[in-house]
């Protein structure tokens, strides 16, 4: 499998220079390729190849003070990524979407650079790990967690932050390929993602939604002395980097609840059934949208997908239609606005939490999907018996020790 593995560096004030104008050579190389692409068009009427605009870089550092400073693989990368973008343009196109040539990249808008299967090397000097990047520097890194011995290393990518900050993201190939699901799963969960509670599944436990008001407080104060500084000074820049900071710290506290949310999932069960859910459409909708974004619920089911993976779980993402309304228990549907926290069945008497209703039906579909604990001819037969008591058995509050408890095993991607 392939796995990515991200770590922070610390450079010194030249390698800091440094890093910075190979960087702005990388985006200087990958305007030049962007004109070159279109000017091609122009001249024989359709797109090069990449390996055309490839074969271009000889001749190129002949004339170009600085291209021969940048290891020539990553060169090769940023013309990779330039057909990487185009080809994203094209994709869009195909599905309906108007779209244009490709943007011109101002300095903010390139953070990063790519070495590809060579160039690059982890090492120590002077008992500090460095990374060691070819026509660079050797970078002081703070490496949190040790890589497997087993990885293979195929490229690093080398990103500054807004805030400043530099990083390098390892992709390495594992030799190990992850555990088969079991046939017969034995621990299932149904999960219904919310905003009041951001997850109640079928075993009873709902988990709160992070409360992040603090943080979006202080984001909103630094924004409005933004506004009040002179664009281009040097205390707008200081601003402007303390409200990166903001948004970082937004960014990796829901990161980190999402992960190890997910990781305890993945871990624990054989078979985790979601509403596999439109969160691009949900975005466009006039109401709510600013607690759907923050709710996250995309990145969620991701991080949740590609960990069942590696965890050997099943992994069920299932039409969320009618989940709500529907009874788990007979399957008759109810209508029931959004202020209506409790389901209570008109046809058979059947009462819960309205979230817990939802995680069973969830998990019913996810059971029928794949074939188990279903027969095709009595689809409600796994349905929850009317005298089964449903709600929420504890209620897990963010930052409470009971969440630290549940998740203490699950802190790794």
């Amino acid at each position: 499998m392939y796995y990515a593995y991200k770590y922070r560096l610390k450079p010194s004030d030249a390698h800091y220079e440094e890093l910075d104008r190979h960087r702005d050579i990388c985006r200087q190389l990958y305007n030049h390729t962007r004109y070159r692409l279109y000017e091609y068009q122009d001249e024989h009427g359709e797109l090069p190849s990449m390996t055309t605009l490839r074969s271009e870089l000889p001749d190129l550092k002949k004339w170009w003070d600085g291209l021969s400073d940048v290891y020539s693989k990553v060169l090769q990368t940023v013309i990779e990524r330039l057909f990487d973008n185009l080809k994203g343009l094209s994709k869009l196109k195909q599905n309906g979407y108007g779209v244009g040539q490709l943007n011109w990249k101002p300095p903010r808008e390139f953070r990063s650079f790519t070495y590809s299967q060579s160039g690059f090397k982890l090492d120590k000097k002077g008992g500090q790990a460095v990374l060691s990047l070819s026509k660079l520097a050797d970078i002081p890194i703070r490496l949190h967690r040790a890589i497997p011995d087993d990885a293979t290393f195929k490229q690093v990518t080398v990103k500054k932050e807004p805030t400043g900050e530099w990083f390098a993201t390892f992709g390495v190939q594992m030799d190990r390929e992850p555990p088969d699901p079991p046939e017969n799963p034995e621990k299932c969960v149904g999960i219904d993602v919310g905003i009041l509670k951001y997850a109640h599944d079928t075993d009873g436990t709902a988990v709160g939604s992070l409360d992040l008001s603090d943080e979006r407080e202080r984001l909103e104060r630094e924004q409005r002395t933004l506004s009040r500084k002179q664009h281009g000074s040097n205390n707008y820049e200081k601003q402007r980097r303390r409200v990166a900071e903001c948004h970082a710290d937004l960014r990796r506290k829901r990161r980190d609840f999402l992960h190890k949310l997910s990781a305890y999932y993945a871990r624990e069960y054989d078979l985790v059934a979601v509403e596999d859910l439109n969160v691009k459409g949900m975005m466009e909708s006039p109401s709510n949208s600013r607690n759907t974004a923050s709710a996250a619920w995309g990145t969620f089911l991701s991080l949740l997908e590609y960990k069942c993976e590696r965890e050997g779980t099943h992994f069920i993402a299932v039409n969320p239609r009618g989940t709500t309304k529907e009874c788990a228990s007979c399957g008759v549907s109810t209508e029931k606005p959004l202020w209506v926290r409790e389901h209570a069945c008109p046809a058979c008497g059947f009462e819960a939490d309205r979230d817990a209703n939802a995680a069973w039906n969830i998990l019913s579909r996810g059971l029928e999907d794949v074939g188990v604990g279903h027969s095709e001819s009595t689809p409600v037969e796994t349905a929850l018996p009317v005298d089964t008591p449903v709600s929420a058995k504890r209620i897990v509050e963010t930052g409470s020790p009971t969440l630290k408890e549940r998740t203490a095993s699950a802190v790794s991607e």
